[in-house]
C-alpha cells in the first residue's frame, strides 16, 4: 500500500456550537476554536474535522445550508475561518470541512428559485414529483420521522427531503448541480483546507421513484467525477459517511486505484445495541462477541484495497463511556479501556470533542430541554403510538444526539468555562468533576492516556500498517488481538467489563512482554496467564 499522510494521522471532531464561546453569546464559535488550538496540539492530533460552519437557518444545527461560501453569523466571519486555517497550519493541524451536498436548506437561493415555478431555471436542482392518487408519490420515509415528501401548494407538486422538510434533497442527476458542487469544493480547497468529511454521501445516487436511498447505481460515477473535478488534484483527506456500507462497498469508495475517497465511516458496530430490524431507539444490550466479530471483519477484509476509520463517538452518537463503558465508579478506567481497544487497530482514529476527558451522556429532566430535531420528532411520533414518557426518555438518555452536543467542559467555573453566559443547550452537571483543567493537571488522566496512544501510533509502523489477528473470538469478557508487522508483534488485551477476567496467551514468546501502555499501574507482564482487573486494558510489545 502506498503510504499516505493520513494513515498515521489522528482526527479530532469539533462541534463548533458546543466547543468554546469567545464572544459571550452562549454559542461556540470559530475564534473560540482558535483559542483552544494549543490544547489540541498538546493532545497530539493532526486534523480537525469541523462540523458545518456555513450560513444556515439552523433547523438541523448547521446541516441545512443556505450558503456554502459564507459563514454562519453566530460562528463568525470568513476572515475568522481563514485565520483558523492559518493558525492550524502553524501547529501542523489541518482543517477538514463538513461537505453537506445531499441536500440544502429550503432557504438556499437555489431552492427559493426552484419553488417559484415549474419552468424556473433552478426547478430541476431539486427532486419534484406529481401527486399519485391525491397523495405522496410513494412511501419513502424521512430519517427524522414521517414522509420524505412535502407538498408545495403553489406548484401542486411534492419535493423530496430525506431529512427535515427544511432540507430538500438536491437532484444529482442534474449536471449543473454537480458543477455547482465542484465549484464550491474548489473554493474551499483554495482556502487551504486539508480535505472533506462528506455527510451522508451514499445518498447522492438515490433513485426516489424506485425507492432506492443508499448506494444508487450512479453513486460511484458521481464520486469519481467529483474527485476529477476537485480534491483528486490535491493531497487531501476525504472521508464519506456511509451508513449502508459493507467491506465490499467500502472498497469501492476507498481502493486507491478507483480514485474516489481516502476512507469511509461505516456504522455496523454502532448498530449492535439496537433490536435487529428496529430503529436505534429500540434498545438491546451489547454482546461483546458481536462487537469482536464486526470490528475484526472490518480490520481484515479491507486488506490493501481500502482504508478504515476508527471511531466510537461523533455528533450523532451518544458518549461511548456511558454507552459501552461504566460512567460511574469505573469511568476513567473504562474510558481508557475503550480508547486502547480502538487506537490499537488499523485505520485512522477519530476523537470526538470531550471524549479525551471521558465526558458522559446527560439526563435532562424534561423533553423541552432537548434541542435536537430528531429527538423532538421521535418523541411526538412515539407518544401518539402509545409509548410512555418514561420509556421514551430512557431511549433518549441512551441514544439521543444531544448527549454529544452539551458544551465542552473546560473547567469547574460557571458554565464549565465554555461561556460567560447561559449556553444554547444545558451543560452536563458533572462538569465540576469532569473537565479539561483537571485532566491537564492529572498525569494519570484520560487526556494523557489518549496523548500516549497518539504518540504510539506516530512511532509505530506496526500500529499503522501491521496485520490484525483476533484472539479468543468466543470469550464473552475479553477483547484481545495481535498486530504484526515483519517480526514485531503488539498484543492488546482489554477486559470489557467490571468483573475480573482471565486471559491466556497461547503463542510463543521469547522473552517477557513489555508494557507499552496500561490503565493500571500494576499490570502483569505474565501474558501466559493474566488475571485482569475491572476494565483493565494493556498494550504489550511481545
Amino acid at each position: 500500500m502506498e503510504k499516505k499522510w493520513w494513515h498515521s494521522s489522528v482526527v479530532y471532531q469539533i462541534y463548533p456550537r458546543s466547543f468554546n464561546d469567545s464572544n459571550g453569546d452562549g454559542i461556540g464559535d470559530i475564534r473560540g476554536i482558535i483559542e483552544k488550538l494549543d490544547y489540541l496540539k498538546e493532545l497530539g492530533i493532526d486534523v480537525i474535522w469541523l462540523s458545518p460552519v456555513y450560513k444556515s437557518p439552523n433547523d438541523d444545527n448547521g446541516y441545512d445550508i443556505s450558503d456554502y461560501c459564507d459563514i454562519m453569523n453566530e460562528f463568525g466571519t470568513m476572515k475568522d475561518m481563514e485565520k483558523l486555517i492559518e493558525e492550524g497550519k502553524k501547529r501542523k493541524i489541518k482543517i477538514l470541512m463538513d461537505l453537506v451536498v445531499n441536500h440544502t436548506s429550503d432557504e438556499h437561493k437555489w431552492f427559493i428559485e426552484s419553488k417559484k415555478s415549474k419552468d424556473n431555471l433552478y426547478r430541476d436542482y431539486y427532486i419534484w414529483r406529481d401527486t399519485v392518487n391525491g397523495c405522496e408519490p410513494n412511501e419513502l420515509k424521512s430519517t427524522f420521522s414521517g414522509s420524505a415528501w412535502e407538498y408545495d401548494e403553489i406548484s401542486e407538486q411534492y419535493y423530496l427531503h430525506l431529512f427535515s422538510k427544511k432540507q430538500p434533497d438536491l437532484n444529482w442527476e442534474n449536471k449543473e448541480v454537480r458543477k455547482e458542487v465542484w465549484k464550491m469544493m474548489n473554493f474551499w480547497i483554495e482556502k487551504g483546507i486539508g480535505g472533506f468529511r462528506m455527510d451522508v454521501i451514499d445518498l447522492v445516487g438515490k433513485m426516489p421513484d424506485e425507492m432506492i436511498k443508499e448506494n444508487g447505481p450512479k453513486l460511484h460515477e458521481y464520486i469519481q467525477e467529483m474527485s476529477r473535478n476537485s480534491f483528486g488534484k490535491h493531497d487531501l483527506l476525504t472521508v464519506g459517511e456511509t451508513w449502508g456500507a459493507t467491506p465490499e462497498i467500502a472498497k469501492l469508495y476507498s481502493n486507491p486505484n478507483r480514485n474516489e475517497l481516502s476512507m469511509v465511516f461505516q456504522f455496523e458496530h454502532i448498530s449492535l445495541d439496537k433490536i435487529p430490524g428496529k430503529n436505534k431507539w429500540d434498545l438491546k444490550k451489547l454482546d461483546l462477541t458481536d462487537l469482536k466479530r464486526v470490528l475484526s471483519k472490518w480490520q481484515t477484509q479491507l486488506g490493501v484495497d481500502g482504508w478504515n476509520s476508527l471511531f466510537w463517538n461523533n455528533h450523532d452518537l451518544p458518549r461511548i463511556v456511558s454507552r459501552w463503558g461504566n460512567d460511574k465508579e469505573y469511568r476513567v478506567k473504562s474510558a481508557k479501556m475503550l480508547a486502547t481497544l480502538l487506537h490499537g487497530m488499523k485505520g485512522t482514529p477519530y476523537i470526538y470533542q470531550g471524549e479525551e476527558l471521558g465526558m458522559t451522556n446527560v439526563k435532562f429532566e424534561t423533553i423541552e430541554e432537548y434541542d435536537d430535531i430528531e429527538i423532538q420528532n421521535m418523541y411526538k411520533e412515539r407518544r401518539k403510538l402509545g409509548y410512555s414518557h418514561e420509556e421514551l426518555m430512557k431511549s433518549i438518555y441512551a441514544k439521543g444526539r444531544d448527549n454529544a452536543r452539551t458544551p465542552m467542559q473546560w473547567d469547574d467555573s460557571q458554565n464549565a468555562g465554555f461561556s460567560d453566559v447561559k449556553p444554547w443547550i444545558g451543560i452536563n452537571p458533572n462538569y465540576n468533576n469532569i473537565n479539561a483543567k483537571q485532566c491537564l493537571k492529572d498525569k494519570d488522566s484520560i487526556f494523557y492516556h489518549y496523548k500516549k496512544l497518539i504518540e504510539i501510533r506516530k512511532n509505530s509502523n506496526n500500529i499503522v500498517y501491521g496485520d490484525y489477528k483476533l484472539l479468543n473470538a468466543n470469550d464473552k469478557n475479553v477483547f484481545a488481538y495481535i498486530r504484526k508487522l515483519n517480526e514485531e508483534r503488539i498484543l492488546v488485551v482489554c477486559n470489557f467489563y467490571e468483573t475480573t477476567a482471565i486471559f491466556k496467551y497461547e503463542g510463543n514468546i521469547e522473552k517477557e512482554a513489555e508494557i507499552l501502555l496500561s490503565n493500571y499501574k500494576d499490570s502483569s507482564t505474565n501474558i501466559k496467564e493474566l488475571i485482569l482487573k475491572p476494565y483493565e486494558a494493556i498494550m504489550y510489545k511481545i
